[in-house]
């Protein structure tokens, strides 16, 4: 069973079907393709408008949420305490890479640098 992680910038993309049909079929190959919560968070923060938050919450059901729990957030701590400075790591990228590496799945992202410097992240 193929499985993969998403993050925002592909959810975006994917969302809006940017004449990228290869992203597109890349995505639908998986049978399972996973986000959380901080994606949806990012993808709400995006919406410009109710219309597109309400388009934005329908299109998502495509995708499962993993649930984020506290041995997570401890790790986005550790990841911060220890790249914040060196990286400029985010606190919405030391979550999702807290989320792949706990769960131990594959992280589909066009923003590689973000995740490079960090060795469990099973880049995509």
């Amino acid at each position: 069973m193929a499985i993969v992680f998403v993050d925002t910038n592909i959810v975006i993309d994917y969302l809006k079907k940017r004449d990228n049909e290869a992203l597109i079929e890349f995505v639908d190959s998986f049978d399972t393709v996973y986000i959380n919560d901080v994606v949806i968070m990012e993808l709400y923060q995006g919406a410009r408008d109710k219309r597109e938050l309400n388009y934005i919450k329908k299109k998502i059901m495509k995708f499962e949420v993993l649930k984020m729990n506290q041995e997570i957030i401890s790790l986005a701590r550790e990841i911060l305490d220890r790249y914040t400075l060196s990286h400029n790591t985010k606190i919405m990228d030391a979550l999702i890479a807290s989320t792949v590496i706990m769960y131990n799945m594959d992280l589909y992202t066009f923003n590689k640098k973000d995740f490079r410097y960090l060795k469990q992240v099973k880049l995509i």
